[in-house]
């Protein structure tokens, strides 16, 4: 990095910090494990069952009935408690009728049995079947019945509305039955709660717990980051219904679909024609020819980041997909243009979570024995820099929907604007993203031994440069979040363009 350059990155990384501190939101979310969850729900049946003087049975069945929502359970029981029992299936004792014979017959086998043996739930008391008969009941109910039947399980008998509660459950039902039912029980906990849901990350089994069921985005310990209001992943700056409108498109231009194909196996060097299979990394390419250009859009280097992310119906791109469906169909044309790139970030994004565990669980502790640090928090700034690059990648794609949906041919100004403020952001993450990649390779080739002083040194320089192109880029990044998010509206106050 030279002396200009330099000055450059330490500039905007102080007005980086700065912007940081001021825009810094206290988290008002809880990231939850297995036994985080099955504490709270245990914590939540007792406080019903002490305040209502319920069985621990009783209250599940009524946290279960109203949502998991232990106030809502307060308000109704004491508003009307015999309208409550009557609509949970938790009848009143004046509504048990015990028989007084010594035998009787189950009503499921017809097999005749004494009355001590026979059993009828807690909350009917009519109704008596015999230990088989109900184990086999609720066997069946809990394997064959799906998550939520044998939560809301009842009685036998047709015309009977009382309810089988995990007490009964835990009295009759075999151990590996109870351990489904207990975790049918906490999955219901969790998908029927308003401020609770599932990390929509791929094998994660962490649960948010959001009081704030207002907010948007929200990240999980398995570092996905998603939207809570849809759960997909985080798509600031476009809302919820855009997403889904993006993603049913690929159903009117089903070519569409061609393009992760394209954009891995599809591209040749536009000087020498050599055929060119790019693995990972960002979009600077260097052929064997010398030839330096930009995968994504095959332009020159050198012009690459004031022609790549820009749409006119009127450019010819060089693009290899896009001439395919742009002829004669300009909306497909466009569309693809823009789906190209969100495609094409989609997948580095995927890539720099790859490469953001890999620094977790690899690279820091290599870089702490080749620099013999005692602390690895010393390191940190490598994972803040995978961090900044996953979330910037996220918003770069979703940058593109934003131009397609938000952003006419038509509107000149708005599109400089535009181009302008996501170029500069671009332009940034590629500069992080080959530091934190590239540049990053000789370091970790000096693990295992001492690193001589001048190593050091240089290792200090590399240290300087990737944390402040980490607040460089955290700085364009939030400026053009901000600018999305308030429509542009820079430009009114704006005379004529000064880009």
């Amino acid at each position: 990095m030279d002396s200009e350059e330099e000055d450059y990155y330490y500039s905007h990384a102080a007005v980086a910090e700065e912007e940081q501190s001021d825009n810094s939101k206290e988290k008002n979310y809880t990231i939850l494990k297995g036994e985080d969850i099955s504490k709270l729900q245990n914590d939540e049946i007792s406080t019903v069952s002490d305040v209502l003087f319920v069985s621990r049975g009783a209250a599940c069945s009524l946290l279960g009935y109203y949502d998991w929502n232990v106030d809502i359970v307060c308000d109704q029981w004491f508003a009307d408690q015999s309208r409550v029992c009557e609509s949970v299936g938790l009848y009143t004792l004046e509504k048990n009728r015990h028989r007084q014979s010594s035998t009787s017959n189950c009503e499921i086998c017809l097999e005749k049995y004494e009355f001590s043996c026979m059993i009828s739930t807690n909350a009917c008391g009519e109704h008596f079947y015999c230990d088989n008969c109900w184990k086999t009941y609720i066997h069946v109910s809990i394997n064959d019945g799906g998550p939520g039947s044998c939560l809301t399980l009842r009685c036998p008998e047709p015309s009977c509305h009382a309810i089988v509660d995990a007490d009964m459950i835990d009295s009759l039902a075999s151990y590996e039955d109870k351990d489904k039912y207990y975790r049918h029980l906490q999955r219901s906990y969790v998908e029927n709660s308003r401020k609770r849901k599932w990390c929509s990350g791929p094998g994660c089994d962490f649960v948010v717990q959001c009081e704030d069921t207002d907010m948007h985005d929200v990240t999980c310990h398995c570092s996905n980051k998603f939207c809570w209001n849809c759960s997909n992943e985080s798509h600031r700056p476009v809302d919820c219904k855009t997403v889904q409108e993006w993603y049913s498109n690929v159903q009117r231009f089903p070519e569409v679909a061609n393009i992760d194909w394209i954009l891995t196996n599809a591209r040749r060097c536009p000087k020498c024609k050599r055929p060119i299979e790019k693995g990972e990394g960002c979009c600077h390419i260097k052929c064997p020819c010398g030839f330096e250009f930009c995968w994504l859009c095959l332009g020159p280097w050198t012009v690459h980041h004031h022609i790549c992310n820009k749409y006119s119906s009127t450019t010819t791109t060089t693009s290899s997909f896009r001439p395919t469906v742009g002829h004669g169909n300009l909306e497909k044309s466009r569309y693809a243009h823009y789906y190209e790139r969100w495609a094409y970030n989609d997948s580095l994004m995927k890539r720099a979570l790859v490469d953001l565990s890999r620094a977790k669980t690899e690279h820091i502790e290599k870089l702490a024995i080749a620099h013999e640090l005692v602390d690895n928090a010393q390191l940190n700034f490598v994972t803040e820099a995978w961090v900044q690059i996953v979330e910037c990648r996220r918003v770069l794609k979703w940058s593109y929907t934003y131009a397609y949906y938000y952003i006419l041919e038509r509107e000149k100004r708005k599109k400089s604007f535009f181009d302008c403020l996501q170029g500069e952001a671009e332009s940034a993450l590629e500069r992080l993203h080959y530091c934190a990649k590239q540049e990053m390779v000789q370091y970790l080739l000096d693990a295992g031994h001492v690193v001589p002083s001048m190593k050091k040194k240089s290792f200090n320089n590399f240290q300087s440069k990737l944390v402040c192109l980490t607040g460089v880029t955290k700085n364009f990044f939030e400026n053009l979040v901000s600018a999305f998010e308030n429509g542009l509206s820079e430009i009114k106050s704006l005379g004529k363009p000064n880009f």
